[in-house]
Parts: C-alpha cells; sequence; structure tokens
C-alpha cells in the first residue's frame, strides 16, 4: 500500500513532531522523545515515515536573530501581463532576496517577499521589480515588524 501526503492522515503526535522540528529541525530525536512522552524508536519510525510521504520535505536552516533583526523585509503586490507571466516569475526566481512568492486572487496576481540588508538595497530591488518587461504595477509594505514567525 503506497502512502501519499494526499491521503496520509496525521495524529495529533504528528503535528506536535512537526511542530518542534519547525521550531529546531536539528533537535535530536531523543529530545523530541522527550518532549512527547514517547520512545525515541518511535519518534524516529514517525519521522521516516513523515519524511518517505513527504508530509516533510526536506530540513533548512533559521537565521540568528542578530542577523534577522538587521534584516529589512517588504511584501511587494504585483500586477503582470498574463502572457509573460512565466518570464516575469523565472526572473523573479532568480533573485536571492526573494523568499516567497505567492500567486493570489484580486487585482493583484502575485505577492513577492523581499529580505534585504538595507533600505537603499530594498528600494533598489523594488525598483529592479517595477521595471521588468511585463509589470504593469506594485505596490510595497514595508515590515516594520514581525510579531509572530512559525
Amino acid at each position: 500500500m503506497t502512502i501519499s501526503p494526499d491521503t496520509l492522515q496525521m495524529d495529533e503526535l504528528d503535528r506536535r513532531i512537526v511542530a518542534l522540528l519547525r521550531v529546531n529541525s536539528r533537535q535530536p530525536v531523543t529530545s523530541l522523545g522527550r518532549a512527547l512522552g514517547l520512545s525515541r524508536a518511535s519518534v524516529y519510525a514517525r519521522i521516516e515515515r513523515l519524511e518517505r510521504t513527504q508530509v516533510i520535505g526536506g530540513y533548512t536552516i533559521r537565521l540568528g536573530q542578530a542577523y534577522e533583526r538587521r534584516l529589512v523585509r517588504a511584501h511587494v503586490m504585483i500586477k503582470i501581463s498574463s502572457r509573460l507571466a512565466t518570464a516575469i516569475e523565472a526572473r523573479l526566481s532568480k533573485l536571492v532576496e526573494l523568499t516567497a512568492l505567492h500567486a493570489i486572487s484580486g487585482e493583484y496576481d502575485l505577492i513577492a517577499l523581499l529580505e534585504a540588508e538595507s533600505l537603499a538595497e530594498l528600494d533598489a530591488l523594488i525598483d529592479l521589480i517595477a521595471r521588468l518587461e511585463g509589470v504593469e504595477r506594485t505596490t510595497s509594505s514595508i515590515v516594520l515588524s514581525t510579531r509572530l514567525r512559525r
């Protein structure tokens, strides 16, 4: 029997494991077991199943607080010409400062999340996006503070 992420039913323990790994994906399985009241083998088996079924698709880094506090972030809403959507998305994906790109409904077509080390760098990035062929309009919101991040 093949289990896929679409058919897998996660229980409360699976959700708690995922939540703990989101906080620190490098914590030892034994620490997870202690936090959950499970044996190391039980936690390992659950993580292996979540990886095999691609509920967990990989592990990544989280920036240090001191560095992250320095960054300037913006959400840039982008209205595009639909005939150039693929080319615009390909160009945007090459920006290392782009942390996420979402297709959205409504007046705008995309929201780009940007991170830069200064306001000047962020301003230049927003201008670069606005000048891309097929970008009709942008609206930017600078993130003043992050109240919650998971």
